[in-house]
């Protein structure tokens, strides 16, 4: 068999083990060991085998994916997505579907300080769905809201997501901060657009609630300052150079456990809480590299990489039209598997076949920088679209009495603001790559 065969053998063969609910770290390690030792030797593998899983968790820059886990974990116990739904609420809600808005609004803050997309729209889940079913907003716009608004949480930083591809891409991780906030805003701005032209078309949907009073709006702002306060002291040391990205998480995680302490929402049950489950995803985190290294591996070997970088060179295929065409791949990948698996398993093999196209005239970093928002940007799309849609089946666990064919639906508008929002990203490099000009 060919080295492009077997590499699409290894593709099926962990499809398949998915299929029947197999965990995906197991589903792309057992493929990969056995391919391994098809194109080498058993020998080969167990030779491999015996320092693969410590030159991996070895590497230094990985420390970064639990701290920012653990400061997620301590928003989420510490009750600031209460405060910033609360602020956003107290500004716009008064408005036709402003609730929802201020949902989106929410994600998008607390997202700034979580870095998840599933814990981002779990916790704002619990806080601002009740509010807007007490409203009279429609089960269909109140959870689409909040689904679609946890998907801010990979893209906005500090992402987790980001994190692992500039690993995987040996980007600066600060640069690539820097390229996602405006991609991020542009998201959180044409959601509250997807809303507004919404409830003009179903006004019941979404009524509006009373207007909260100018002092109302001064307590809500006093109970928010502090996420203002950690997100400028995290990315402004990153920027200003007073640390690393490394360093910025450990920064604030501590400060968000500070915080959770002295607005008496983290005692000590709490904290173990956070640490179990930091602990906990940063295991799964862990698993899936592992099994996308040895998947990897045994797909280098196969030089499956390396030929389809070829091919993409000798298609001649126009630049633009190859990454429509992988941003399409990606989208349908995405129905069956999760945003970290995906790009722990394709960024290895995408990325040769990628740096040879001729972008824009893009240097290889500034290729590299705005390829991965780009991929950040589509991952997105999987987390609601249909059929599987993670935070949907997340925001729906907490509302069981919506059907949920109904938040399908309601994630509509919010796929259609993706799909312009993934357009100005291809068409115009520069809204990802302006910011990291100046601020790095």
């Amino acid at each position: 068999m060919s080295g492009i065969g077997v590499g699409l053998a290894l593709f099926a063969a962990m499809l398949a083990l998915m299929v029947v609910r197999v965990p995906i770290a197991i589903a792309m390690f057992v493929p990969g060991a056995l391919g391994f030792a098809y194109l080498a030797s058993p020998d080969a593998l167990f030779n491999h085998l015996k320092g693969f899983a410590y030159a991996r968790m070895s590497v230094y820059d990985l420390s970064v994916i639990p701290l920012f886990l653990l400061m997620g974990q301590f928003a989420t116990q510490g009750g600031l997505s209460k405060a910033l739904f609360g602020l956003a609420n107290a500004a716009i809600g008064h408005f036709r579907g402003g609730m929802a808005m201020a949902a989106v609004l929410a994600c998008a803050a607390f997202g700034s300080i979580c870095g998840s997309s599933v814990a981002t729209a779990a916790t704002v889940t619990q806080v601002a769905l009740p509010e807007m079913r007490r409203h009279n907003y429609s089960g269909r716009l109140a959870t689409a809201t909040v689904a679609a608004g946890g998907t801010l949480g990979i893209l906005i930083p500090p992402s987790v997501v980001l994190v692992v591809y500039g690993i995987l891409a040996e980007q600066n991780i600060a640069k690539l901060f820097a390229a996602a906030f405006i991609p991020g805003f542009i998201a959180a701005g044409l959601y509250l657009l997807a809303i507004h032209i919404y409830v003009r078309v179903y006004p019941g949907h979404g009524p509006a609630s009373e207007r909260h009073s100018n002092a109302e709006r001064l307590e809500s702002l006093k109970r928010v300052w502090p996420v203002g306060a950690i997100f400028l002291l995290v990315f402004g040391g990153i920027y200003g150079g007073l640390f690393t990205p490394t360093e910025g998480a450990a920064v604030g995680a501590a400060s968000t456990l500070v915080t959770g302490i002295l607005n008496r929402e983290l005692d000590a049950a709490g904290i173990r809480a956070c640490f179990y489950g930091t602990a906990s995803t940063t295991g799964m985190v862990f698993m899936i590299f592992l099994g996308a290294d040895i998947l990897n591996s045994a797909l280098a070997l196969s030089q499956m990489p390396m030929k389809l970088a070829e091919s993409v060179a000798n298609s001649g295929l126009p630049p633009l039209a190859v990454i429509v065409g992988i941003l399409a791949f990606y989208i349908v990948l995405g129905s069956v598997m999760d945003e970290l698996s995906m790009i722990l398993l394709t960024i290895p093999i995408l990325m040769p076949a990628v740096m040879g196209l001729d972008l824009y005239g893009l240097d290889p970093t500034s290729k590299a920088i705005w390829f991965g928002i780009l991929v950040l940007c589509v991952v997105e799309i999987g987390l609601i679209a249909p059929p599987v849609g993670l935070n949907v089946y997340v925001v729906n666990g907490f509302a069981p009495d919506v059907p949920m064919s109904e938040t399908y639906r309601g994630v509509l508008p919010f796929l259609a603001a993706d799909a312009v929002r993934v357009a100005l990203v291809i068409a115009f490099p520069g809204l990802s790559l302006w910011l990291v000009k100046i601020l790095t």
